[in-house]
């Protein structure tokens, strides 16, 4: 079939030689495509979208052959869930919490640990009913029963959200494994300590507690003192070590204390030197041995991975390292291996490599995946790293048998070897009843789960089933015969029929009809024309409508589109036509039209067409091709609200906002009764406006009101002028901390104000006439003013205007004053000599005064997205005339702003004086006057932070973007970035204060906006590529702070 666009083309071919007028029924199907011939299967690659009669390719090639069921649902098999025999659970992943999963294996194979805690105390399970769901509360409650659901459940992983939620954990965020494992394991000893049973109390410290002391020997008198400590792991540097012997060996080696390390002798009553190392008393059943991978790297502020490589065995002898008791096992067996695959310390995945400890297999646990590992997959703590490519990979040593080799390994679980028992009770760890009761009524519920999928697959296979045999059958009635009865149906709606294996919408034909509730000619493409048989048993078994038959070819839409078609193929002959009769001499009546129009109405006429001819919003009730404006009225109302610089109806450029003729006669042209004609066939609903009609009344008023007002403004802007010269041009003005001799008053307006007027008077037909003077925006809510005379000379004064009292006299006449405000000279000679004191009238409101002293001061402190300006600084605290390389920090360096050098007329404002040079100088007033000197912004509402002037960096200095809740050591971080100087290195100070608590606020250290912090680095890095892993890794996580492992 031909494509989409030449049968398009072809269905509209007949318009060139039919007038609307003569339009049949012949020429209606061609333009809905009803006689095209149907493709046969085989023929088409795709559906061809250009013909209705086409039913190839829209879904029916996976019905019409033999479907496997599984193809009629997607619900998996409830039984992949399911538990395999003799296999363990695993434990799902709730985002981040990996390193959760793999302790919780370890800790469920330790069989004393698990045995002891059965045991423990739960009334709320023994307590239990079974017909509501079981909720632990505690954490020693919450192990126990995920260590039951562990041992006994059908499940092949369970969710330990339970357990998550109890501690507090944000499972989004990856945390340190051997923080978590130490915390964790001092909570629950904590925890069980509070039982009743005395052998439960100590079960931790039986387990996992062993005794070691530092002791130190001085050099001088020999003296030797031991100080014990207990220990629940053992941390080994693996730095510059190549085992496990060797690691062990480090941690307990001598360590020399001398220089201002020495050590304080009792006996020699002074410092000395002195040998210090660590002596092992005791180690408990279960060694852990923690590999200090994630090390801090003093360069660059953040911790890293240590891919180092290191060799551990299957069998550890610790009786090397011992020292007293001697009958003590010594002898430990490898128990499990946790790994961290990743090369970063932020970022990762932990998994458990665990011996069983009835078989005496490996398993590894991958959170809800678990693989026994024999064979060659017997390769403890040996894992591929995350997105590290097989050459970048070290080359991994050769291990002896009994060995294994490891660079991702953090830690290693030795048990103490035990004699070979014969008893299966050692092994074996019975869940008590209490507990069974929960497991088999997670079971239950689990089996039920399981039922009620597997019914769901079974109703998802009888509807395929079903609807297979109903498109089998309705496929092959779908074909519309010649000469018989049709119906149009859409196509996306056959489409999902044919592709949904479940319920199917009802037919809805709404979009596709209409103005005049027809088809429209332009959906016949989106539609299949299908047997009246076909369609009456859709229709039956899916509703829908309104039904689309023969009877539904929209003559009037066909007609219209017949029109359009026809005009645009005449559209250019028209053109060369009207630019012609244009062109001669007007003879008789004519029509107005705008130039505008005049000039791109090819363009408007082609616009209006393609619009007509792709129109498919017919929900308005528009007849197609209309014109979008029924009278000039409302032709005037729209054009008021749209936009005035893109012109969208013909001739709309000479109708005013009153929908009559515009009075600019120069936007307009008249133009013969012929040309008008023939516009009119393109624009049939453009305004008329013949050569008699007159131009708009309203808006010839509005003119000469217009320019009366103008009149009478100029004459007020002049007469006011006149009045107020000095307040204008800012001459002979009355300065507070210089009273003028001759009066002992001075008024107050708002500098507000005096900015409008003086707009007024330079622009008088521009900006409108001031007829107030404002003055309770100076003013409190009780009418008491808001600023002391001492606050107006130090800043306050930015706000307001100072006047005579003489050109108060003037004010008060030309303009409608809402409360005078005046400030007044007392002078008087006392004891102690000659005294002045200010007042205000109205008084001073001493309560709003101080609360909006307080509000000012908080503002400053509560901020966001402000500029501070950090200055780095050398010894001598002169600026560094070289800054470093700036690298790229887009969160944490502010914009540079331009510097507004505002325009200066030398002539008119009085602060500046022509020199003989032509070069215009600020004019400096006294020292008390230089405040004034400053530039004065607008005014802001009062309590609001102020500036009055620009920051001005300096070479050296950089701006950042902070808020006032950002806390120290974030700033850090940004300056980090901005200087290339680690966070310890920075030595921060303002206004000669260090700041050094690095979790306080910028707001309560005293930081406000526009502040300007001095940096002074200890270190400076020269390598700035140095820091690249910096910006590789995102913050460092923030540990358990606030989670339950805490105590919180």
């Amino acid at each position: 079939m031909a494509p989409r666009l030449q049968l398009e083309k072809a269905a509209w071919r007949w318009v060139e030689t039919v007038k609307p007028e003569e339009i049949r029924q012949e020429h209606i199907e061609l333009a809905y495509r009803v006689n095209l011939p149907a493709c046969k299967r085989g023929t088409c690659r795709r559906n061809c979208k250009g013909n209705p009669n086409c039913l190839v390719g829209i879904g029916e090639q996976a019905w019409l052959g033999d479907i496997d069921e599984n193809a009629f649902h997607n619900i998996d098999d409830p039984n992949s869930e399911r538990r395999d025999k003799n296999t363990f659970v695993g434990l799902t992943n709730l985002g981040a919490t990996c390193y959760v999963n793999t302790f919780l294996q370890v800790w469920f194979h330790n069989l004393e640990l698990r045995r002891s805690l059965y045991q423990c105390h739960n009334s709320r399970a023994e307590e239990h009913n079974t017909e509501s769901d079981y909720k632990p509360q505690s954490i020693c409650e919450h192990l126990q029963y995920l260590f039951t659901l562990m041992q006994n459940s059908n499940r092949k992983y369970i969710d330990p959200s339970g357990l998550v939620k109890a501690l507090d954990l944000d499972t989004g965020q990856q945390q340190d494994a051997q923080e978590f494992s130490k915390l964790f394991l001092s909570l629950l000893e904590d925890t069980l300590s509070k039982q009743k049973n005395p052998d439960l109390q100590n079960v931790i410290q039986r387990q996992f507690c062993g005794q070691f002391s530092y002791v130190t020997v001085c050099n001088e008198c020999g003296r030797s003192s031991a100080l014990p400590s207990r220990f629940y792991e053992l941390e080994l540097n693996i730095q510059g070590n190549k085992n496990l012997t060797e690691c062990v060996t480090e941690f307990l080696k001598e360590e020399k204390l001398d220089g201002e390390n020495r050590y304080f002798c009792e006996s020699c009553q002074t410092k000395q030197s002195a040998t210090r190392r660590i002596r092992l008393h005791s180690i408990p059943p279960t060694l852990n041995l923690q590999l200090m991978r994630f090390v801090f790297d003093r360069q660059t502020g953040h911790k890293k991975k240590l891919n180092t490589f290191i060799s551990f065995p299957e069998q550890l002898d610790m009786g090397p390292f011992l020292e007293g008791k001697q009958d003590q096992k010594c002898v430990y067996e490898l128990s499990a291996v946790l790994i961290h695959r990743g090369i970063s310390a932020y970022s990762g995945h932990y998994i458990a490599h665990v011996k069983d400890a009835r078989t005496g297999d490996w398993y590894k646990f991958n959170d809800e995946e678990i693989e026994k590992m024999e064979g060659k997959k017997l390769q403890l703590g040996t894992e591929e790293d995350i997105a590290e490519t097989v050459k970048s990979q070290t080359r991994k040593p050769k291990c002896s048998k009994g060995f294994h080799c490891s660079r991702n390994a953090y830690m290693l679980v030795y048990k103490v070897q035990e004699e070979e028992n014969t008893d299966p009770s050692w092994t074996n760890v019975e869940v008590p009843a209490f507990l069974q009761r929960l497991v088999d009524q997670d079971n239950h519920k689990f089996e039920e789960w399981c039922n009620e999928m597997a019914d769901m697959r079974k109703q998802s296979v009888d509807k395929g089933k079903a609807k297979h045999e109903e498109v089998k059958e309705l496929y092959e009635l779908l074909p519309a015969t010649d000469g018989e009865p049709y119906e149009f149906i859409p196509l996306d709606w056959l489409k999902k029929w044919l592709e949904d294996s479940t319920a199917t919408k009802e037919i809805d034909n709404s979009l596709f009809l209409c103005s005049h509730g027809k088809l429209h000619p332009d959906k016949v493409a989106d539609s299949k024309r299908v047997s009246l048989q076909a369609a009456q048993l859709l229709y039956e078994r899916y509703s829908g409508g309104p039904r689309m038959d023969g009877s539904s070819l929209c003559r009037d839409c066909v007609g219209q589109r017949c029109r359009v078609l026809r005009l645009k193929n005449q559209l250019n002959e028209d053109y060369k036509e009207v630019t012609n009769l244009v062109k001669r001499t007007l003879s008789g009546e004519g029509c107005w039209v705008g130039k505008a129009s005049l000039r791109s109405w090819r363009q408007l006429a082609l616009e209006q067409l393609e619009e007509d001819e792709h129109e498919t919003k017919h929900s308005n009730g528009q007849t197609n091709g209309q014109g979008p404006h029924n009278n000039s009225k409302e032709f005037g109302s729209e054009l008021s609200e749209g936009n005035g610089d893109e012109m969208k109806t013909f001739n709309e450029d000479i109708v005013c906002c009153h929908g009559a003729l515009s009075i600019l006669e120069t936007e307009r042209k008249l133009v013969s009764s012929e040309v008008w004609t023939k516009l009119r066939e393109y624009f049939p609903k453009a305004p008329e406006f013949t050569q008699n009609q007159d131009s708009c009344q309203q808006c010839l008023t509005l003119e000469q009101e217009e320019k009366d007002n103008e009149a009478v403004s100029k004459m007020m802007a002049l007469d006011q002028k006149n009045q107020l010269l000095n307040l204008f041009n800012e001459k002979n003005r009355p300065i507070l901390n210089k009273w003028p001799q001759g009066t002992d008053v001075l008024y107050i307006v708002p500098l507000f104000f005096v900015d409008e007027w003086r707009k007024f008077i330079r622009r008088p037909t521009k900006s409108s006439p001031v007829s107030n003077v404002g003055n309770t925006l100076l003013l409190c809510p009780h009418g008491g003013f808001m600023f002391t005379y001492d606050s107006l000379i130090n800043g306050d004064g930015q706000h307001v205007a100072l006047l005579w009292p003489s050109e108060w006299e003037v004010i008060s006449r030309l303009f409608i004053v809402d409360q005078p405000i005046s400030i007044h000279c007392f002078k008087e000679t006392i004891l102690t000599g000659p005294t002045t004191q200010y007042t205000t009238q109205p008084d001073i409101c001493w309560e709003c005064r101080e609360s909006f002293l307080f509000q000012q001061q908080r503002d400053l402190r509560e901020y966001t997205q402000a500029t501070i300006y950090i200055r780095k600084v050398i010894e001598d605290q002169r600026m560094i005339k070289e800054a470093a390389p700036e690298l790229n920090a887009s969160s944490s360096e502010a914009e540079e702003e331009k510097e507004e050098i505002p325009k200066v007329d030398g002539e008119r404002d009085p602060d500046f004086s022509q020199s003989q040079d032509g070069a215009k100088r600020l004019k400096l007033s006294d020292d008390s006057t230089a405040a004034a000197a400053a530039p004065v912004t607008n005014m802001t509402k009062l309590g609001g932070i102020r500036r009055s002037t620009r920051h001005r960096k300096l070479r050296g200095e950089k701006a950042l973007i902070v808020s006032a809740n950002q806390t120290l050591k974030e700033l850090k971080i940004q300056i980090m970035h901005a200087f290339s100087v680690a966070p310890f290195d920075q030595n921060l100070s303002i206004d000669g204060k260090s700041l050094t608590d690095d979790s306080a606020t910028l707001g309560s250290l005293g930081v406000i906006p526009e502040s300007i912090i001095c940096l002074k680095a200890d270190e400076p890095i020269a390598d700035y590529a140095a820091m690249d892993d910096v910006y590789q890794v995102r913050m460092p996580e923030e540990g358990f702070k606030g989670t339950g492992l805490l105590g919180h």
